[in-house]
């Protein structure tokens, strides 16, 4: 149990234990909140069916468990940062198999176990510097190569929604490189540069739950099934 309570100082903002040592990294999760919020008035406004609006609350549930994170920094709250992000991608990537590309369930269970066998091969075969010279970002190397596999394959199958997870890669990039560096530039800038991966990846949410709530009615016309400009 002492463990689960033990404090945790991983980012350049926080000086101290106390509550309220992460100010901006606690109050920037706002972004995901109103990403979510945002969403969530989009999905009914499109009719875009209850996964689109459970994806929604997923985003509201992120930025939660992160604020609890940067202002209860221990071993508890580090889960309640954690597991949101991760079960959110496995649901967006499920999402992505069997609404726009238009698996079927057996395939998209197929497709989801075979995507991630190989994403989770290549970061665990990642060099011990590489995730120490992005002050772990590499962890999310998986919910990065779904982003760009889905959004070059939805793309090239002529469906908006991959432009949208091309634009949130590319988002991605630039947040990832602000976690990256937020150690590196401690001296310089005390505030450190986390803060602004979570207002980027806000931004990223929100633009994933655009094509989610646009494109994503139950009942659309997948990918899979697309007739090309040229039929």
């Amino acid at each position: 149990m002492e463990t689960l309570y033990r404090a945790i100082d991983s980012y350049c903002e926080r000086t101290g234990p106390g509550i309220w040592a992460e100010p901006l990294n606690a109050i920037s999760n706002l972004a995901f909140i109103m990403a979510g919020l945002w969403g969530l008035r989009e999905a009914r406004r499109h009719r875009a069916g209850g996964f689109a609006e459970l994806l929604c609350w997923w985003v509201i549930a992120i930025g939660i468990g992160s604020a609890l994170f940067h202002t209860f920094a221990n071993g508890l709250t580090v889960w309640m940062d954690v597991v949101p992000i991760a079960t959110f991608t496995l649901g967006l990537t499920v999402f992505n198999l069997r609404r726009f590309v238009g698996l079927s369930r057996p395939m998209t269970a197929l497709a989801f176990v075979a995507f991630y066998a190989v994403a989770g091969g290549l970061t665990a075969l990642l060099p011990d510097w590489v995730r120490a010279a992005s002050n772990g970002t590499s962890g999310y190397l998986p919910a990065f190569l779904a982003l760009t596999v889905f959004g070059v394959l939805l793309v090239l199958r002529r469906h908006p929604a991959g432009w949208y997870d091309l634009a949130a890669a590319a988002i991605f990039v630039v947040s990832a490189t602000f976690r990256s560096v937020d150690a590196a530039v401690c001296d310089a800038l005390p505030i450190g540069t986390h803060f602004l991966w979570h207002v980027l990846n806000g931004l990223m949410l929100g633009v994933l739950l655009a094509s989610v709530a646009r494109y994503g009615r139950p009942g659309g016309t997948p990918a899979a099934f697309r007739p090309s400009a040229a039929a």
